[in-house]
């Protein structure tokens, strides 16, 4: 049994549903673009869905989401699909809060921009030795409100930071089941990093 078959057979009583605005509608989207085909077909689709939703004003995010955490950037896991095993996990990132390069475990991810601006940097693989990887940047942008990116394995390196120093900022994150470990990468010498393993936490969302 795979990790999704292990959430879908997980009871529907036990998995994160918090209440808000357009959470029906949000999830009907979700819903219908996980059911288009292959991982880049799905990623396709809710790149999309994730852009309309964002822009949609019957969809609120709840106001836990709007509080961000003084010490690290909060994640908040909003909902999981007992039928078919994703995760949307909301994050706040407060000025300056931002992520060391990691992966995601092998799980495809589209991310979404709800509020503010994010700076996400791109990371090429060139080689490995052991627990030492040779990263090179390959590439940054800034993404506003309305804006989304997938990863696919395994072109999952990246860093997501926020730049501004007073505005805290929003993304919404959709997993293809739930995220609760992967690795960090710490820099060591020039463009090489030493990999650590990282259980990934959530907040609470009351």
């Amino acid at each position: 049994m795979d990790m999704t078959q292990a959430h879908q057979n997980a009871s529907a009583e036990t998995l994160p549903d918090l209440d808000f605005p357009g959470h029906d509608k949000l999830v009907a989207a979700i819903d219908a673009a996980v059911a288009a085909g292959d991982e880049h077909a799905v990623t396709a689709a809710l790149r999309n869905a994730l852009c309309r939703m964002i822009r949609d004003r019957d969809v609120e995010l709840p106001a836990c989401v709007h509080e961000p955490i003084q010490d690290h950037y909060a994640r908040r896991e909003l909902y999981r699909s007992p039928e078919h095993g994703y995760s949307v996990v909301a994050m706040t990132w407060g000025p300056g809060q931002g992520t060391p390069v990691h992966d995601h475990s092998g799980l495809w991810c589209v991310e979404g921009v709800w509020d503010g601006e994010l700076e996400i940097v791109q990371y090429e693989l060139l080689e490995r030795d052991g627990e030492r990887f040779h990263f090179r940047a390959a590439g940054g942008m800034h993404a506003g409100p309305g804006s989304a990116g997938s990863l696919i394995p395994p072109h999952e390196y990246h860093t997501i930071r926020n730049v501004s120093e007073r505005d805290i900022a929003i993304s919404l994150h959709i997993y293809k089941a739930p995220m609760e470990c992967c690795s960090m990468f710490a820099p060591r010498e020039g463009e090489w990093f030493v990999r650590q393993d990282k259980t990934l936490c959530t907040d609470a969302t009351n």
